[in-house]
């Protein structure tokens, strides 16, 4: 049987880690969470956040703004949550309306705000392998993988996306964890023969049970970023979630099918209640890490210049 990877006791770890060092504050740490529209599953995400920040004692500020909002009307809010003291970490939910600059948006949150991680700043110490907030989906799953004593050194693992919020940060994670990486992508020839060499593999493509048997090396870890909902019913057979969907009338899969995933991995993560809990997980510690930042700050200005000498 293969090793079921649950996201859960990895959540409550790492949050569990992160309460002695709010203890420490000289405040709680503050995290915006700026919602536009009334896309349900956003909605779901924004309310799991605030209820986690809620749980930990932080500072949160929800903003849930109309379908129609602006460009500019946007950058407004976010230049006054810059200028927030209380605030140490900004989230705008994604995806926004298509008729919103998505990149000009996240780019005006500032770099030592950013609870996402997906400031150019950021990212680029996450290049360098430097310090900062660090995207939290490739992260959690970076201490997932340490939490279950999977190797991540000397493997082969390919990352089967190359989207800036998952695919390409999880891919550069695992290359400073020494692990020899390979990004798939729609022009990728061959996709599931170079999925099949590797050791850890990991899918988010946003399609449902897309990766299948032939892309799955026997004994292979598979972290599955997938969240799909199937509202077709011989679609959700094929999945094996005929019981849930006459229940529901929906399932939610991943990008990994269901049945071949346990029938040819060694470790593979459940859809749901895999990587989903460590993105919260994360987002709550880059909030606290950039707290800490942003005290450490104020402490030295308090205490003004040094002494000449």
């Amino acid at each position: 049987m293969p090793q079921i990877l649950s996201g859960a006791p990895v959540q409550a770890r790492i949050l569990e880690n992160l309460k002695p060092r709010i203890q420490k504050l000289s405040r709680p740490p503050g995290l915006a969470v700026v919602l536009v529209g009334e896309n349900p599953a956003s909605a779901i995400y924004v309310r799991s956040k605030i209820r986690a920040c809620h749980e930990l004692g932080f500072h949160s500020d929800s903003h849930q703004l109309d379908a129609s909002v602006t460009t500019e009307d946007l950058l407004q809010l976010i230049d006054t949550l810059n200028r927030d003291p209380k605030i140490d970490g900004i989230l705008v939910q994604m995806p926004l309306p298509d008729h919103v600059d998505a990149r000009q948006v996240l780019e005006a949150v500032a770099a030592d705000k950013d609870a996402d991680g997906f400031h150019p700043t950021n990212v680029g110490y996450l290049v360098a392998n430097r310090p900062a907030p660090r995207s939290c989906t490739p992260a959690g799953i970076i201490q997932m993988l340490k939490f279950y004593d999977i190797r991540i050194a000397g493997r082969n693992a390919v990352v089967l996306g190359r989207s800036d919020i998952v695919g390409k940060p999880m891919a550069l994670m695992l290359l400073h964890e020494n692990a020899t990486v390979t990004i798939c992508h729609s022009k990728t020839h061959h996709v599931a023969e170079v999925c099949r060499r590797a050791d850890l593999l990991v899918a988010a493509i946003g399609r449902a049970g897309y990766v299948t048997a032939d892309f799955i090396a026997p004994g292979a870890t598979v972290i599955d970023v997938g969240i799909n909902r199937v509202t077709d019913a011989q679609e959700a057979a094929a999945f094996g979630r005929s019981a849930e969907f006459a229940a529901k009338g929906k399932v939610v899969v991943g990008d990994v099918h269901p049945i071949d995933v346990q029938r040819m991995a060694g470790a593979f993560t459940p859809v749901p209640g895999g990587v989903g809990p460590l993105t919260i997980a994360m987002l709550m510690s880059n909030t606290v890490e950039l707290a800490e930042k942003h005290l450490r700050a104020e402490t030295l200005a308090d205490a003004g210049p040094a002494p000449a000498r």
